[in-house]
């Protein structure tokens, strides 16, 4: 099965007109896992301060976030990834143009093995620009996400 797949399967995807400003774009995107008891709030309290201790590194390309916290992280109880579509941009830095985000995907990991297949997976999504531009554009709602993961198949 497909990343895709496993958000819907999972109810790790949340769907979002916008979010005040980026650490609550962050804790929404982070209401999947604590739903489900990968995480608790203490983790991603965690992923917010280390943006504001180590900057907007979780912008990884413009318009795709990827909000974590190191490994093994207070917290953290499974190894999975969330997904947060955002309809209105993120704006992460106002001064720099490319630091804004309607993509999300939120790392919790506590289990090396298992999390470098879930990067190895992103990765292979985030390598593919019709992919992201896909995501980007039409996704709105699971039905959308799963029919794009039908579509690609890495997705």
């Amino acid at each position: 099965m497909s990343l895709l797949h496993d958000f819907v399967e999972k109810k790790h995807c949340i769907f979002i007109e916008e979010a005040p400003d980026w650490r609550e774009a962050i804790r929404i995107g982070c209401k999947p896992l604590l739903a489900d008891g990968t995480i608790d709030e203490r983790y991603q309290e965690r992923v917010i301060q280390n943006v504001e201790e180590f900057g907007f590194y979780i912008v990884l390309i413009p318009g795709v976030a990827m909000p974590h916290a190191q490994q093994g992280a207070v917290g953290v109880f499974k190894t999975e990834i969330g997904f947060m579509k955002v309809e209105k941009s993120v704006v992460f830095d106002e001064n720099d143009p490319d630091k804004y985000a309607t993509l999300f995907f939120t790392l919790a990991s506590v289990n090396p093995t298992e999390h470098l297949a879930n990067m190895s997976q992103l990765a292979e999504m985030l390598g593919d620009d019709d992919l992201l531009q896909d995501l980007m554009d039409n996704v709105h709602n699971e039905e959308d996400l799963l029919r794009i993961a039908d579509k690609y198949p890495l997705g």
